[in-house]
């Protein structure tokens, strides 16, 4: 058994048409369970949201498709979101690409903004190049690993707790990584509003995690 990383550029055409406003509210969104009823045509799926839950209540139910939208708070800026929304009226393009024999989607399936879904796809190897090479070609896809089967099974980014990719992305916009340096840890641990012990281990964590699903070290 085989399976593939996968980075897909998705069409605005082919996501939910949110606003802006949303868009810019969600920093990141961790999909971990969906199931399509054909009876009621009713998508329904359940993500771990990190971004402005406020603003994301306010304006979901907004969105045509949508026809229920429940949250559940974590920590912080992270929350559970249950999303039903009416399959009918939503383009299927992206569905479908996955909708072929001895092919599964491993979830999570991770949303970092500007329509960017990274995944983590399992199958048969000729199942994985009957859907590679049926791509439409309105979406970008980037094949970031194909190999035998990991133990681990999320997607590289999805590795990563929402609290681990929040210190990542802070220290990455502060110029943590740039060489040369821009900015200190204590720089990053006062934006995260922790220790800088606490700031220390969570990219140190992260970094970790990453560097080892990247040379296969599981």
């Amino acid at each position: 058994m085989k399976s593939v990383d996968l980075t897909i550029h998705v069409p605005e055409t082919v996501g939910l048409p949110i606003s802006d406003r949303v868009s810019d509210a969600i920093r990141r969104e961790e999909v971990l369970s969906w199931d399509i009823d054909r009876t009621s045509e009713t998508l329904l799926f359940v993500s771990v949201i990190v971004g402005d839950r406020t603003i994301v209540e306010a304006e979901a139910t907004d969105i045509e498709p949508i026809t229920r939208f429940e949250t559940t708070p974590l920590d912080g800026d992270t929350f559970y979101g249950y999303v039903e929304a009416d399959f009918g009226k939503i383009d299927r393009s992206f569905v479908d690409l996955f909708d072929i024999p001895d092919v599964v989607v491993i979830p999570p399936m991770v949303y970092t903004g500007e329509d960017v879904f990274s995944m983590t796809v399992l199958g048969t190897e000729d199942a994985l190049q009957n859907l590679l090479s049926d791509v439409p070609i309105a979406f970008d896809v980037e094949i970031e690993r194909f190999s035998e089967h990991r133990r681990r099974t999320e997607s590289m980014v999805g590795r990563l707790t929402a609290r681990q990719f929040t210190a990542l992305e802070v220290a990455a916009e502060l110029g943590y990584f740039a060489v040369p340096r821009e900015a200190s840890l204590a720089a990053v641990a006062a934006e995260l509003d922790c220790s800088e012990s606490t700031a220390s281990t969570l990219v140190r964590t992260a970094v970790q995690t990453l560097v080892d699903a990247a040379v296969g070290l599981e």
